[in-house]
C-alpha cells in the first residue's frame, strides 16, 4: 500500500469520530436547537453575508426546495434574514441576525474550548503535528466543503 492509500484510510477512519465529537460539543455549547446543515449554514452565512439561497444550498450540499425550507426555520427562529435583492427580484440575500451570529459565536467557543482541553493532553510536539495536518489538508478540502 502507498502512502496516500494510507493516508486516505487514516481521515476516513478518523474524521467522522471527531465530526461526532464537535457535533456533541455545538450541540452543547449553543446549538442544541440546530442540525449539523442548519449549523453548517448559519456559518456559511458569517462568511459570506449577502449570499444567496442558491449559494448556500451547493455549500451545504443541498435542493433549493430543501435549503428554502431550511431557511424558513432559521428565519423563525430569528437566527437569518431572508431579503429580496434589489434589482433582481428572483433572487434572495441571507443574513444572519444578531442572535444567529450570538449563537454561532457562543457554539464556537464552547466548542473550541472543550477541543483546547482534549489537545491539552497531548505533547507540544503531537499538537504541532495536528496543527500542520490541519494547514495541509485546508486547501485540499476548502473548495469541495
Amino acid at each position: 500500500m502507498n502512502f496516500a492509500d494510507q493516508c486516505s484510510r487514516d481521515v476516513l477512519e478518523v474524521v467522522p469520530f471527531v465530526m461526532r465529537g464537535i457535533r456533541a460539543q455545538l450541540r452543547k455549547y449553543g446549538a442544541k436547537e440546530l442540525s449539523v446543515p442548519q449549523f453548517r449554514t448559519l456559518v456559511f452565512l458569517s462568511r459570506h453575508e449577502g449570499a444567496s439561497l442558491s449559494e448556500v444550498a451547493e455549500h451545504i450540499g443541498m435542493t433549493l426546495p430543501s435549503m428554502s425550507g431550511m431557511i424558513d426555520g432559521l428565519v423563525n427562529r430569528h437566527l437569518a434574514i431572508r431579503q429580496t435583492h434589489p434589482t433582481d427580484r428572483r433572487r434572495m440575500i441571507l443574513t444572519l441576525t444578531n442572535q444567529g451570529q450570538t449563537t454561532l459565536k457562543t457554539a464556537r467557543a464552547g466548542t473550541q474550548s472543550h477541543l483546547a482541553g482534549l489537545f491539552g493532553h497531548l505533547s507540544q510536539s503531537d499538537c504541532a503535528t495536528v496543527t500542520k495536518a490541519m494547514r495541509i489538508l485546508r486547501p485540499l478540502f476548502s473548495e469541495v466543503a
